[in-house]
């Protein structure tokens, strides 16, 4: 599990295609405090840790994870939102992410607000129903504040503590965006479909 809240940003350095995609990520953690088989939320995708060194660790992805997240974008050099996996007394600063993304959102418009750059994404029509203004989405592994919905359409804000201490600073319009919908209202949903 994890809360939305990035705590380092890094970089993707190798892609090798085997059986699975094995991407190396280079980290400002100190790889001597992770251990073999950790989970690490890269971009809010829950991976796995199957090899480390001094400044970077390897993952291996799936085909599956492929399909259902914005991994056909990863290039060498791609700046990744990093955070790893919630601690038992950890502040949970954020909101409670899997880091099991359900699809993928597109940036439609940005546009700045202040300081602040205001975002509108859509997101799947499986998915719109499961947003709801003023509830939590986690956006590339960011536990984020919906502004506004309207159909697959909803908005947010980025201030500019996430601009800078996240890959936000670097959103453009047409972005594909890895999208966790809120597990309260999956399960609530679910709950709705029984009754």
């Amino acid at each position: 599990m994890f809360t939305g809240i990035i705590t380092d940003i890094g970089h993707v350095t190798q892609l090798d295609q085997r059986g699975d995609l094995r991407a190396r990520i280079t980290t400002g953690y100190d790889t001597k405090t992770i251990d073999l088989g950790a989970s690490i939320a890269c971009d809010g995708v829950c991976l796995t840790v199957v090899s480390m060194g001094p400044d970077w660790f390897d993952v291996d992805v799936s085909a599956e994870t492929v399909s259902k997240t914005n991994l056909t974008d990863w290039t060498q050099g791609r700046r990744l939102n990093l955070e790893r996996a919630l601690k038992v007394g950890d502040e949970l600063g954020g909101h409670i992410v899997s880091g099991h993304v359900d699809g993928v959102a597109t940036i439609s418009a940005m546009s700045d607000e202040g300081d602040s750059t205001r975002v509108t994404l859509t997101a799947p029509d499986a998915l719109a129903r499961f947003i709801a203004p003023k509830g939590s989405v986690a956006l590339n592994g960011t536990s984020l504040t919906v502004n506004e919905v309207d159909g697959c359409d909803f908005g947010i804000n980025f201030i500019p503590h996430t601009k800078q201490h996240t890959t936000w600073g670097d959103a453009k319009t047409g972005d594909l965006v890895n999208l966790e919908i809120d597990t309260l209202a999956r399960y609530v949903a679910r709950l709705q479909d029984w009754a």
